[in-house]
């Protein structure tokens, strides 16, 4: 899905009045129909008390028109502007004249704090205040307005976006912004729902089709775009009948130190179920008997040190390379790590300590074939980019760094994001369970794993995080949250497969009718 820029959704507008032959207002009503039918569908008459807050430019048009569609419908509504300024849009000022036609209740001005209406915790509030085009920061009279609604603790909807959030950049107060319950989106979800500091601001999100121009949403580039299984599937290979273990790739998965194998463990082991054809493992000599112990399907090959690795040397010609998990940083291993790049031509996915040590000597990232991929946490992020004062910045950084110098970089969090050069690719699969040691050694083993059967660099990081969060999600089933540890997720993986092939559920039409009567 297509994550459009503020930009692009005004131009779609445009687009799409122009050639429907429709005007801004008659767009304006069909999202605000849409808003109403969404509500109507859930309340189906209930007399909760909604009140409608609408600011004076077009998305407070479109408040507008959803309150005269709950009056018409005979809901218990009560209709607010919110009085900012002097200058309204052209289509709010059509329909604040249409409501007024509807109700003796005209809308209520607000203007200051004293204006502000009492709201129960059992009542609904639609905040239609403020939409895409804010620009500047709000008046303290409405960051009180907001205050208001968050301390009523009464389920709040927000239209297309909360209330004081830009679309394009951070926040400095969050007591200026609506807290929403649950946001309706139009056309396409917005890409502060899915960053660490603003996806805070909307508990759920749904989008609502008004319709804009087909040609628009198909043949536009975003920025962004969103990753669930209708994404993916398409890039899935399927298994050949007669296929056999060499058609699917050589994985490599270098790392390990003393106390730390269980992190090639890992990482191999989950190459290896994402269906890599054959799985090596280039270990200090400690690493021997626990790696043929815990996992005897790989094949292990040993440094000639102890407790860490010194020299990367090995006779097998792998088809793809994982490099870094818990390998740690010492003096030998970073000048062994060195060497090998400077000969080394095979496609690579660095984690950890890999990436550790380029942060550390910055001069070796010059010699990594282009698109590697690289597999930071936060913290591993930050050493190899910099400080970054928030999540924009951080994308522009990651994104600079990724087209100087061609690589793939996957932003670990609760939406991963897959960078390549321009490209924002946010992952939807996943959970808190996620946050467990390991996790991130088995994203890296999936990720090679699929590099090795073909997948290309930026397909397999794309189609690796997906699965690694749906795979997850479906344990998570079993485990729950805080139960969930890494090798969870590689045992779950064949489970991740099946389900892109499953069909959603669709309801009972008779499920009430079988239902005894009380």
């Amino acid at each position: 899905m297509k994550l459009f820029s503020k930009e692009q959704i005004y131009q779609g507008d445009k687009l799409t009045a122009e050639k429907q032959n429709i005007s801004s207002t008659d767009l304006m009503e069909r999202a605000g129909t849409q808003i109403f039918n969404w509500i109507h569908m859930r309340m189906q008459g209930a007399q909760v008390p909604v009140h409608v807050f609408c600011g004076i430019g077009n998305n407070g048009g479109d408040g507008l028109v959803l309150a005269r569609h709950l009056i018409l419908a005979g809901y218990n509504v009560n209709t607010y502007v919110i009085n900012c300024s002097d200058k309204r849009s052209k289509d709010f000022l059509i329909n604040y004249d249409r409501i007024k036609n509807v109700t003796k209740s005209w809308p209520i001005l607000l203007s200051c704090a004293e204006d502000f209406p009492e709201i129960n915790p059992d009542d609904i509030i639609v905040d239609a205040v403020f939409g895409i085009g804010l620009n500047k920061p709000i008046d303290d009279w409405v960051k009180g307005l907001f205050m208001h609604f968050r301390a009523s603790k009464a389920f709040t909807l927000s239209i297309d976006i909360p209330s004081g959030l830009y679309t394009d950049k951070t926040i400095e107060d969050e007591d200026a912004v609506v807290w929403a319950g649950f946001t309706l989106s139009f056309a396409s979800p917005k890409l502060i729902f899915f960053l660490p500091e603003t996806a805070k601001y909307t508990v759920q999100w749904e989008i609502l089709d008004i319709g804009l121009d087909q040609e628009f949403i198909y043949t536009t580039e975003t920025e962004a775009e969103l990753i669930s299984k209708f994404e993916v599937l398409p890039n899935y290979i399927p298994r050949e009948r007669f296929g056999h273990k060499g058609q699917y790739g050589h994985t490599l998965i270098i790392g390990g130190s003393y106390g730390k194998i269980g992190a090639t463990t890992l990482a191999s082991k989950a190459a290896l179920s994402a269906g890599a054809g054959l799985v090596s493992v280039y270990v200090p000599k400690c690493g021997y008997l626990p790696l043929q112990t815990a996992f005897p399907e790989a094949m292990v090959i040993t440094d000639t040190h102890e407790e860490h690795i010194t020299s990367i040397k090995f006779k097998i010609t792998p088809t793809v390379i994982g490099l870094g998990v818990g390998m740690g940083t010492n003096t030998k291993t970073l000048s062994a790590f060195g060497a090998f790049l400077k000969t080394n031509k095979v496609p690579l996915v660095i984690d950890a300590d890999g990436i550790n040590m380029l942060s550390k000597k910055k001069a070796l990232i010059k010699l990594l074939p282009e698109q590697t991929v690289l597999t930071p946490h936060p913290k591993e992020l930050e050493r190899l980019i910099g400080v970054w004062k928030n999540d924009f910045d951080k994308l522009k950084k990651v994104k600079a760094f990724s087209k100087k110098h061609k690589l793939i970089i996957v932003i670990k969090g609760a939406n991963t994001i897959t960078v390549f050069e321009d490209k924002l690719y946010v992952n939807t699969t996943g959970n808190p369970g996620l946050a467990t040691a390991g996790s991130g050694d088995v994203l890296t083993g999936i990720i090679t794993g699929l590099i090795s059967q073909g997948y290309n660099a930026l397909t397999a990081a794309i189609f690796g995080v997906y699965l690694h969060g749906k795979s997850a999600d479906i344990a998570i089933e079993d485990f729950g949250y805080q139960s969930l540890i890494a090798s969870h997720v590689i045992d779950y993986l064949g489970e991740a497969y099946i389900d892109l092939f499953k069909q959603p559920e669709q309801p009972n039409p008779d499920q009430e009718a079988e239902e005894p009567e009380a």
